[in-house]
């Protein structure tokens, strides 16, 4: 396990060259509230509000919402796999086991989340803004992302297993016993990542940026993978 101190907030002292994260510009229009009795699979959202919706348990799978906001929903067990999240802002959504494998989403704002378990293996996520809030145990094996920022929220466990990171930054975030196993990294920047441990795949950092002290942090990890073996000169007698 490799732990690194905080590596400074995001955006200054960027190194050139690394390609910054293209963030969403979500602009609603006026929403219409939701009066459905429940989320429908396959069904089409258009400029709907969820307004403290319980969503726990339904069945949304290859739904497609679109200029649409879920405030304060609960998402618990709330199937959505192969859903489609466009133009979509979600704030102070709360739930455990949440299925979104194989979604899509672009352009998406999800704000002071409360969610564990979720699962987003094989998800393509582009244009997405994760900000606030804890995520536990968060599942993007295999997933693709590109053109996401994680800031100023707390990732416990995430496994990106497989995943696919390009213009990935972590601002003010903390990512904790992260599973790098098998990622491929894109102008990944971790500089701005307040805490950062990783559980595995330390040896998939390439293709990121790491500040100087991460580096200092990372040197006995990375050292035990090349096979070098780092001990102190012990003085010999006259």
């Amino acid at each position: 396990m490799a732990r690194t101190r905080a590596g400074g907030t995001g955006g200054a002292g960027r190194a050139a060259g690394v390609k910054r994260a293209r963030r969403p510009e979500v602009r609603l229009p006026a929403l219409e509230p939701f009066e459905g009795g429940g989320l429908e699979p396959d069904g089409d959202y258009d400029g709907v509000e969820f307004g403290g919706t319980d969503l726990a348990g339904q069945d949304g799978g290859g739904a497609r919402f679109m200029d649409c906001a879920l405030t304060g929903c609960a998402l618990d067990e709330t199937r959505l796999d192969h859903a489609r999240l466009l133009d979509t802002v979600l704030t102070g959504i709360r739930g455990v086991g949440t299925r979104l494998a194989e979604a899509t989403l672009r352009d998406v704002e999800l704000v002071d989340a409360r969610l564990g378990g979720t699962q987003l293996h094989g998800a393509v996520l582009e244009r997405v803004v994760v900000r606030g809030g804890k995520i536990d145990y968060l599942n993007l094996r295999q997933a693709r992302l590109r053109d996401v920022v994680f800031e100023s929220c707390v990732l416990v466990e995430p496994d990106f297993g497989g995943a696919r990171l390009e213009r990935v930054e972590f601002v003010d975030c903390a990512l904790r016993s992260a599973d790098l196993t098998g990622v491929t990294l894109t102008d990944v920047d971790l500089r701005g990542a307040t805490e950062l441990t990783l559980a595995a795949g330390a040896d998939r950092l390439a293709g990121a940026v790491i500040s100087a002290g991460q580096l200092f942090d990372l040197a006995p990890v990375l050292a035990a993978r090349l096979g070098i073996r780092v001990e102190g000169m012990e003085g010999t007698e006259s």
